[in-house]
This record gives structure tokens, sequence and C-alpha cells, in this order.
């Protein structure tokens, strides 16, 4: 009798594992719910360095701006050395002031004076000191942020920006040939250095987040127009409440034309 029920048992048993579908190997199934990466970010290689590049005060007054620079290893006009071995968009005009008026595309500007349309009202103004390429002089006296209040295209008042605020800066405009390959994302941060916050940048949709203040490659970009959002997060992955923030900008990537 007891070997009747083993067999039954053994029989049930048997039957019921035939009728389970088959298990796909754990690895595939991982493989196939990972996502696909279109676009890579890297580091930006090292860049010529301007130790004593000092932007000193910034004015606005009957429509002209003007800047006072210092230092003497940095000069507006001039080619950074280093620009032939970066392999991305250079400006043939040379080293520049970025001006960045609320959340708008920069103004490059060769000199250290110039005419500019500001509309009456309160901006946020960010101007700093820019390699030939483009990328920003990330250094204390390099740059100055006020919030302001301008009327009769003169700066009524100035003061101190007072919390965390990301600008962003490049890609801008068309890239055209090789220009598209390696785009340079460069951003400016003020009043943090990023400890305990985080840049989110969705690059048509796809999200990458940075933890470090550098300006980055970026690869695979399509030809047409594409979207940059940066968004400054904090430590929980939330937006950080400070004016302007997340900030876009679309660009366009063109391949040369063919010569006959």
């Amino acid at each position: 009798m007891k070997n009747i029920l083993l067999f039954s048992a053994l029989f049930l048993l048997l039957a019921a594992c035939k009728n389970q579908p088959a298990k796909e190997p754990e690895t595939k199934m991982e493989a196939a719910s990972a996502p696909t990466i279109k676009y890579t970010l890297t580091p930006f290689t090292s860049s010529q360095n301007f130790p004593d590049a000092n932007l000193k005060s910034i004015a606005y007054k009957k429509g002209k701006f003007t800047a006072v620079i210092g230092g003497t290893t940095y000069k507006l006009g001039e080619q950074t050395p280093d620009a032939l071995q970066k392999n991305c968009a250079n400006s043939k005009e040379g080293q520049h002031i970025h001006l960045i008026i609320d959340s708008e595309p920069y103004i490059a500007k060769y000199t250290d004076a110039f005419d500019q349309d500001i509309p009456d009202g309160d901006h946020y103004i960010l101007s700093f000191l820019s390699r030939s390429y483009h990328e920003s002089i990330k250094t204390p006296t390099a740059f100055k942020a006020e919030k302001v209040t301008v009327k009769d295209k003169s700066f009524e008042k100035m003061e101190p920006i007072a919390g965390p605020m990301l600008f962003y800066s490049r890609p801008k405009g068309l890239y055209t040939g090789d220009d598209g390959k390696k785009v340079m994302l460069d951003f400016y941060l003020v009043n943090t250095d990023m400890t305990g916050l985080k840049v989110e940048a969705d690059i048509n949709g796809e999200k990458h987040m940075i933890d470090t203040w550098q300006p980055y490659y970026i690869e695979g970009l399509p030809e047409g127009d594409n979207t940059i959002k940066l968004s400054l997060m904090d430590a929980n992955g939330q937006l950080v409440n400070a004016p302007l923030n997340p900030v876009s900008r679309t660009f366009k990537i063109e391949k040369t034309p063919a010569t006959n």
C-alpha cells in the first residue's frame, strides 16, 4: 500500500512540473529590460587654466554694458591655446564674455564695452569669462551674478543672488559637420558647489544625472533639432526651489552639405 501511495505522489509531481511554462534565463530577462542609451556623456578634457582671470565689475547705463577685467593670463579676443585639441566648436573671434539675461540664450561679447538692450523690470544677470571654445572659467573671480532692476536702459538696483541657481550655457545655435560629433555641455552654478545637489540633463527625453560641476562631451546626437533641459535637483531627487529652474534650450545639428 505504501508503494502505491508513493508512486501516485511521484506521478502527480511529475505531471505538475510538465505543465509549468519554461522559465527564461534570468540574465536574458535582465538584458531585455535594460534601457537603451542613445547619448553618451564623458567629462571634458582638462582645459587651459586662467588662475588670475578676474571679472572685477559689470555696469549697465544708457543701454551700454561695461565690464572691468583684471589679471594678466586672460585676454578677450585671443584664441585659447588648447583650442585645436578640444575637437569641438570654437569661436574664430577668440575668448569672450558670456552674458546671460534670465533664462535666455547667452550673448557672446568680445570687448569689455558694448551696446545691449535689456527690458525694464527685474532680471537675473550672469556674466562670466569664457574660453574661445565657449567653456566657462569656473573660478570665484571669473563671474558676476546679480539680481537687477532695469529702468530706462540702466541698472537702477543691483543685489547679489541669494540662493543657488543654475544657468544654461552650451550647447546653443547651429553645429555643422565635425562640430556636431562631440558637442560640449556646459552650465554655470551660483551659490553652490553641488554639495548635496545634482543636475539632471534631459537630452531629447533621455535623462542623465550629473554630480560634478564640469563640462561634458555629448556624443550620439542626431541631425536636426535637439533639446536639452537642465534641472537643479536636491539630494532626494526633487527640483530645487530656485529661480528659472529648470531651463531648456533647442539647438540644431546639420551635416556638412555634400560637394561635387
